[in-house]
């Protein structure tokens, strides 16, 4: 039994989309990396050997139609169910299913679930005992980051495929097809269609093959014919068909978007402008979640090296929490230029380290006796003596010991060359005697 083949004909009522879906591997458009000639996916669904799996990537990119094309190899049943509307009972059928027609037929099931990520901890865990015991072979689908969505006992018993976006050349090839093929597609109407309108509307999917074909047919069949019964595709026709794709901001993109954000700041002024402003324009996002990175940023990359980067930062959450959004959207930019133009330095990150490393094997650590606090009578008596006033001596230093006995020689902050550390460190050195 294959599911993806109830309602498999030419009637009006299905999407261009959903009939131009590629049947085998040969028709199938892009992740050449996965199903390319010898690959091991394109190999498994070949001999009909498929395990469990997980496709992973944006919508539009293939997932579901790979689904459907091991659903025409294998000879085995085949069961979809979408994660939205499927229960954990809906599973346990098809599992009982499984278990009757292996254990009388000796064969196999498919259980194929869209949008994986849409199902909650508990009806994951209802698959676990059928995908270890092989009762059940696992297909699951997602948009999401399955590392943030999917069970860690699910994931390590699937192997991970992650598909790449599609460009817009792979719609182009698409909708090509579809005004080609006069059995499935829109080949049967005199229907002509403009190259910049195909480039327009390829464009405008972003990579998403289903919607470039919806666009298509939308434009194909709302426009009036001409005199001669054909229907003409101009470019102005097209931009009527599809508009700008709203940009999805789920967690996993968030955080993506916040760390190529923090990762830019050590590099590129310009990948960090562009980072923070579409994640506050396209996304949605919070600018204060971006100056919270930045004034992080300013002590782990930047530190001593350009001290001034941490005022900047904190001026700009000033100016925020003050004048608030669009208002505030200068100062940040600013703060944020400031932070990647800056000298970099890792010594502070590096220096907490250092002293993290030295607690863990200290028991314990005493301050020496000349550190002690000596304002009450009788301190001498018991010894806290002898610490010398720095700014008796040339200088304002005194070399004496400042760590407990057992790491005084220890060196946890060691200043870099970048920018105002230099000085720091020509002055360590000076005290060092290097």
């Amino acid at each position: 039994m294959d599911l993806f083949s109830q309602g498999e004909d030419n009637g009006s009522g299905r999407l261009l989309a959903d009939r131009m879906r590629p049947g085998n591997l040969d028709e199938y458009i892009g992740q050449e990396h996965i199903v390319g000639k010898g690959k091991l996916l394109r190999r498994a669904i070949e001999a009909d050997q498929v395990s469990s799996i997980l496709l992973y990537g944006p919508p539009g990119c293939g997932k579901t139609t790979l689904a459907h094309i091991i659903s025409h190899h294998t000879q085995g049943e085949f069961v979809r169910l979408n994660a939205v509307e499927a229960s954990v009972k809906d599973v346990r059928e098809v599992i009982e299913r499984a278990q009757s027609n292996k254990a009388l037929y000796g064969s196999k099931t498919i259980l194929f679930l869209d949008e994986v990520h849409r199902f909650n901890s508990s009806r994951q865990d209802a698959l676990l005992p059928a995908v270890e015991k092989g009762t059940i072979t696992f297909i699951g689908a997602t948009t999401e980051n399955p590392f943030h969505y999917v069970n860690g006992a699910l994931m390590s018993r699937s192997t991970l495929f992650q598909l790449e976006s599609l460009t817009s050349g792979h719609s182009l090839i698409a909708m090509k097809r579809a005004l080609a093929d006069d059995q499935r597609g829109l080949g049967f109407m005199d229907l002509k269609a403009d190259e910049d309108a195909l480039l327009h509307i390829a464009a405008m999917a972003n990579g998403d093959i289903r919607r470039a074909l919806n666009a298509l047919e939308l434009a194909a069949m709302t426009t009036a014919p001409e005199r001669d019964g054909s229907v003409h595709i101009t470019l102005e026709v097209a931009e009527e068909s599809i508009r700008r794709p709203i940009v999805k901001a789920d967690e996993s993109t968030q955080y993506d978007v916040l760390s190529a954000f923090h990762k830019s700041i050590r590099g590129s002024s310009d990948a960090a402008l562009f980072w923070f402003l579409y994640a506050v324009e396209k996304l949605g996002m919070d600018p204060m979640t971006f100056i919270r990175r930045l004034i992080a940023a300013s002590s782990e990359d930047i530190g001593l090296a350009n001290p001034q980067a941490m005022v900047q930062a904190v001026s700009a959450l000033d100016a925020y929490r003050n004048n608030g959004w669009p208002e505030a959207k200068l100062n940040i930019a600013q703060a944020i230029l400031f932070a990647v133009e800056s000298p970099k330095s890792d010594g502070v990150v590096t220096a907490i380290a250092n002293v993290m490393n030295s607690l863990e094997d200290l028991k314990s650590a005493e301050v020496p006796l000349h550190l002690r606090d000596t304002h009450y009578k009788g301190a001498a008596q018991l010894g806290h003596e002898g610490y010398q006033y720095p700014h008796n001596f040339p200088g304002h230093y005194v070399k004496q010991d400042y760590l407990p006995k057992a790491i005084s020689r220890k060196i946890f902050y060691q200043a870099t060359e970048q920018g105002n550390e230099a000085k720091i460190r020509h002055n360590q050195q000076l005290r060092r005697g290097q």
